[in-house]
């Protein structure tokens, strides 16, 4: 078989993201190369010309697209089954762009009420004060959805998993719905990865990742990417990108690149951990409830089964006693560290009424089932065994 053949023949995820998207210098490196460069240089006047008014290809200014972000652009889009792609400087840039450049004043969204709290500043209040009003709706439920409908609604936005508490949105259903209202779906797919979720496949519009968590993998940088199909990056996302700024470093990406190789081998391992440290919680004395998509017992666990190819690498979960216990239970841990990031190799706890949501006024935070004993749980790459005795041990401190 000729390579031209080869090189049509699609892969599977595991393959397209060791390889996807390479593009190789003329010295024909093994790893894609890191060009640290703000400009390009043409060969001459007219070609310059050509390239600016997009009748010759080529890159123009990093900010605009750069050889190795494009890379990771193209490797994201291949994974994802998206028309194309913008990487941006972090998470959060990516879900302003996602939202902002499709609004304006006088829109309306829809948006499911369980968010982080960064993405619910920028629905509320920073899409607010553009004149862009919102309303939010419990995500699980279809009625409340269709209810808060207005005919000046452009866009739907949901996290699923919910942030902390791994709530679950039906991506198809709102997605059936939005199409009948002429609206767009957003979905933030940063809790299930790309490779337990595929929301353009469930019917979604857009999708966002923070490229910090899982794609890093490792807690090195931070970064993100916006994923549609080709006419409504063209139609909305390009020109807003070009002229706004939020564009991802291209060390960061070649940094994402190299993550991306190990994304199936981490989060399957970090998949069936979690999964190992919910039921072993469960068991624990002193733990109210917990809250794992793969579980049964998960209010949502019949739509996880439906829309996600496992339980996710996070899990969260209640302590009896509340702050007071959730802080003895983190302040005992030993192998899983404190800290607000997740999707990192290390395992990660997070106290969110006093961290990620703390800004979230305490009514919001109680309709969200975000109570002062509980925990978020990133699971990382450690000795599971490890783990299991830690939250074992810890759990025991936490009775004291």
């Amino acid at each position: 078989m000729d390579e031209t053949a080869r090189s049509k023949r699609p892969t599977r995820p595991a393959t397209t993201l060791v390889h996807g998207g390479t593009m190789r210098s003329q010295f024909g490196e093994t790893s894609e190369a890191l060009f640290l460069t703000q400009g390009f240089v043409y060969d001459t006047a007219e070609a310059a010309e050509a390239r600016f008014k997009g009748e010759e290809p080529g890159f123009v200014y990093s900010r605009y697209s750069n050889p190795t972000t494009r890379m990771f652009e193209e490797r994201m889009i291949a994974l994802e089954g998206a028309g194309d792609a913008r990487a941006t400087a972090s998470g959060m840039a990516a879900v302003w762009s996602a939202l902002q450049c499709q609004l304006k004043a006088g829109d309306h969204v829809v948006s499911a009420r369980a968010l982080f709290g960064s993405c619910r500043y920028v629905v509320e209040t920073v899409l607010g004060r553009a004149g862009i009003a919102s309303t939010f709706v419990d995500g699980r439920d279809l009625d409340a959805w269709r209810a808060a409908v207005r005919p000046e609604t452009k866009v739907f936005f949901a996290e699923t998993p919910t942030n902390p508490t791994l709530e679950l949105v039906d991506i198809a259903g709102i997605s059936q719905l939005a199409r009948d209202v002429g609206a767009r779906v957003v979905i933030d797919n940063v809790f299930a990865t790309p490779l337990l979720q595929k929301p353009l496949e469930l019917g979604a519009d857009v999708v966002v990742y923070s490229a910090t968590k899982h794609i890093d993998g490792q807690g090195r940088c931070l970064g993100g990417v916006v994923l549609s199909s080709q006419e409504w990056v063209d139609e909305f996302l390009a020109d807003f990108f070009r002229h706004t700024g939020p564009s991802l470093s291209p060390f960061n990406a070649w940094t994402f690149l190299k993550g991306l190789e190990t994304l199936p081998l981490r989060v399957a391992q970090q998949t069936r951990s979690a999964a190992a440290l919910a039921d072993r919680l469960a068991e624990l004395p002193g733990i109210a409830r917990v809250l794992y998509p793969g579980r049964d017992d998960h209010p949502d666990a019949a739509l996880a089964r439906r829309q996600m190819k496992g339980g996710s690498t996070l899990l969260a979960f209640e302590l009896q006693g509340g702050k007071e216990a959730a802080f003895r239970f983190a302040n005992a841990l030993e192998v899983i560290k404190i800290s607000n990031n997740l999707g990192d190799s290390k395992s990660l706890v997070t106290h969110p009424a006093t961290t990620t949501h703390k800004n979230l006024a305490p009514e919001v935070r109680a309709e969200l089932g975000i109570s002062d004993g509980l925990l978020r749980l990133s699971v990382g790459l450690e000795d599971e065994d490890d783990l299991l005795d830690d939250v074992t041990f810890a759990t025991k401190a936490a009775a004291r």
